[in-house]
């Protein structure tokens, strides 16, 4: 299927495709996350303020400040790590409150220890301590009450988005969640289709939870493709080894149970760290490189007058599709927006200055603007054009893996490319190699494994096969 007849097919699809787009919650919730940790903050100083004011006479006493001082940091440690900061904490609060008061009584009992090995007890007073704790147990348990109040209000009670897909399988009655019908989209899981996967990960942005409902033999069409799309997805099934599940999850109230067959690579921690990672590397690269930038971009209008930048449309993660920039480095008339033909060495569409960007990996900076708006990262699975072959075949009729390394965002470098995997697929092992090197990483992925990626690149900026 070529660029105009999925144009034709989205424009009749745009409409109720776009109507159903879930709005990202993430931001809001790292929004009422940030100021639920300032507030509890200030409540425990001042509940223990207060104590010192009632049995000492003294506002903020010395003491019982520096007993709140200590305490503080390790229940913001144990809040973090037992989901007092969590979407469950913000959906129920009576989950909050339990969660809140174990961190609470945790940082209590182990600053009690630490003070003991220390021999300082003597230094603070029990009943200052005791009254402190107290009213900061209330406090909390009384703000968990109010935030609930607050997003019933504001958020409509509303704080994860949940999607059935109906693909005729048995009823799913799940409150609060989104339905659509998989017909209604075209939404076909054994399809190879990539103008179908984009709209289906389309449909699939800022969900936290997807179930889907279909027929044992689509189950496991139906879990390939979650797993493909990166994100948290379940399906209402009995327990099936072939379909992968890592885990099971029952409804008691709706007596219907579902396998988790996916859930997405990175966890929320890591998604931070990654973005964060992606930003300061792009924004301080950007900075450093702009002279450079706009040096060849000078170069390349001189040359022949054309447009600067060559924009494709490539396949993202979740199989979206997303418009990717390079510096433009064949001749505008020769432009292959599909990426149907391969550059060759010698090849006769690249132009003189084009050949030099080639070959020095120069034109692939603009994708830092990518990085910036989110469409890639800095390292991961390289994006490839709709129309890439090897062996004269699609990517995906290589291997059916092929969609699962677009579960991460693609990346301006790869463990695939410092590994020397780039330039043309001429042969179905150019693109297998590639493809093991994607998924190798995208199971393996760490910070410092990013961070040794960008550090190696340096050294396969040029390269035989960059052409």
């Amino acid at each position: 299927m070529n660029r105009a007849t999925y144009d034709m097919l989205d424009a009749v699809r745009h409409e109720s495709v776009e109507g159903r787009l879930a709005p990202s919650l993430e931001r809001r919730r790292l929004r009422a996350y940030a100021l639920l940790m300032l507030t509890d903050g200030a409540l425990f100083i001042l509940s223990f303020a207060l104590a010192g004011e009632l049995w000492l006479g003294e506002w903020g006493e010395a003491r019982a400040m520096l007993a709140a001082q200590a305490m503080l940091p390790v229940y913001f440690t144990i809040a973090l790590y037992n989901g007092t900061y969590s979407s469950s904490a913000l959906g129920d609060w009576l989950f909050a409150i339990r969660k809140s008061l174990t961190a609470l009584t945790i940082s209590a009992a182990l600053g009690n220890f630490i003070a003991f090995y220390a021999k300082s007890n003597d230094e603070f007073s029990r009943v200052t301590v005791t009254l402190g704790l107290l009213f900061a147990a209330v406090a909390l348990v009384s703000l968990r009450r109010v935030v609930a109040m607050v997003i019933a209000a504001r958020w409509g009670g509303r704080v994860a988005n949940r999607l059935v897909i109906e693909d005729g399988g048995s009823g799913f009655p799940f409150d609060g969640a989104n339905r659509i019908a998989a017909a209604d989209f075209g939404l076909n899981p054994s399809s190879h289709d990539p103008f179908m996967l984009d709209r289906l990960g389309k449909l699939l942005r800022n969900q936290d939870q997807v179930v889907v409902s279909c027929p044992r033999e689509r189950r496991g069409d139906w879990a390939f493709l979650l797993k493909s799309a990166g994100v948290y997805g379940e399906i209402v099934s009995e327990p099936a080894h072939e379909l992968g599940a890592v885990g099971v999850h029952r409804y008691d109230a709706l007596d219907r149970t579902t396998l988790v067959v996916s859930t997405g690579p990175l966890g929320f921690r890591a998604r931070v760290l990654k973005r964060l990672f992606d930003l300061v590397v792009a924004g301080s690269a950007l900075t450093l490189l702009s002279p450079l930038l706009i040096v060849v971009a000078v170069l390349i209008k001189l040359e022949d007058r054309g447009p600067v930048l060559f924009v494709q449309r490539r396949l993202g993660r979740g199989n979206q599709f997303f418009d990717m920039f390079k510096f433009r480095s064949m001749r505008e008339e020769k432009l292959d927006h599909d990426g149907n033909r391969s550059a060759s060495r010698d090849d006769d569409r690249i132009t003189r200055i084009g050949a030099f960007i080639r070959r020095t990996s120069i034109d692939e900076l603009p994708q830092l603007l990518n990085v910036i708006k989110g469409d890639m990262s800095i390292v991961g699975p390289r994006p490839h054009a709709l129309g890439s072959r090897a062996n004269n075949k699609y990517f995906w009729d290589i291997d059916r893996k092929y969609w699962q390394r677009h579960c991460l965002k693609p990346g301006l470098t790869g463990l695939a490319q410092v590994r020397g995997h780039r330039g043309a697929t001429e042969v179905e092992k150019d693109l297998t190699d590639r493809l093991q090197s994607d998924l190798e990483y995208i199971a393996n992925w760490s910070l410092r494994r990013d961070i040794m990626i960008v550090l190696r690149t340096a050294r396969v900026l040029t390269h035989e096969n960059a052409y």
